[in-house]
């Protein structure tokens, strides 16, 4: 059952930050969210019942992204970060038309980073077939791939195994071999992080790719993004001490609690079990 909470005015300060994503990957966006900004209050929903998005259709994709933004919104949420490149491929236009008023910061694979930071002009892209497949993708290579070549590579597997917590072990790095060897066949220099779970595996990644290989994520500048617009908007809690973090899940907790705490490095984190 969800865990309930007294409503909360969206517009003081103390009102926390939404975030969800197919499973544990959109915990890389709100890592880069808690180090820049620590006073916030935290909410995580990993869907992880229906984990992966990137296999899954467009029009459930949009469905649950509805009904977990309306969850996140009924926590009080004064802002939704859509930590997940499949749901801000197929729903992100949808959720703003849907909740006006309410920000939401979607994500986009960093094609535009890629090209100004590319010295052979040769990028690579990493992501799931969703995303890569999508309209919003085909924009950004229309609008930045000028003069550039963009090799994209859809992975099949990974999600999953990143999912049951499988981040250092000889499955995940064989498939992570198998598809980062067409991209450096093809001579990049620049490799995108299509997909929010892959950052979580980038001391492997780069290992893999080597020092001739820039990494790109879109973590960082998502945090910036929703920085300026909490400030911009009078919305952002300026402290002091550090805000609280609540996670919820719509899988079973008794699998994604472990795999949370591991990534999070946090031996007394807590999943709240969801019904959404």
């Amino acid at each position: 059952m969800n865990k309930k909470k007294s409503p909360t005015d969206n517009s003081l300060p103390v009102a926390p930050v939404g975030f969800f994503d197919s499973g544990v990957g959109g915990l890389s966006v709100l890592q880069a969210v808690r180090r820049i900004m620590p006073h916030e209050n935290l909410i995580y929903f990993a869907d992880s019942a229906h984990c992966p998005y990137g296999n899954r259709s467009v029009d459930f994709v949009r469905r649950r992204s509805l009904a977990i933004t309306g969850f996140l919104l009924a926590q009080g949420a004064k802002a939704v970060v859509v930590a997940c490149n499949s749901a801000s491929e197929a729903a992100l236009e949808l959720l703003r038309l849907t909740f006006p008023g309410l920000e939401i910061i979607g994500l986009e694979p960093a094609v535009k980073v890629a090209q100004s930071m590319s010295k052979n002009k040769k990028i690579g892209v990493l992501g799931t077939p969703l995303t890569l497949r999508g309209g919003r993708f085909f924009r950004l290579l229309n609008n930045f791939s000028a003069g550039m070549e963009v090799y994209t590579q859809p992975v099949a597997g990974l999600v999953e195994l990143i999912e049951t917590g499988c981040l250092d072990d000889a499955q995940t790095t064989a498939i992570l071999k198998k598809n980062l060897r067409p991209l450096l066949k093809k001579g990049i220099d620049t490799l995108v992080l299509g997909c929010t779970h892959y950052p979580l595996l980038k001391e492997d990644i780069a290992s893999l790719c080597g020092p001739q290989v820039e990494l790109i994520d879109t973590a960082e500048p998502v945090a910036r993004q929703l920085w300026r617009r909490l400030l911009s908007t009078g919305r952002l809690n300026p402290g002091p001490g550090s805000g609280h973090i609540e996670y919820f899940s719509s899988g079973a907790v008794q699998t994604v609690n472990p795999v949370l705490r591991k990534i999070m490095a946090d031996p007394a984190l807590v999943v709240f079990q969801s019904s959404v």
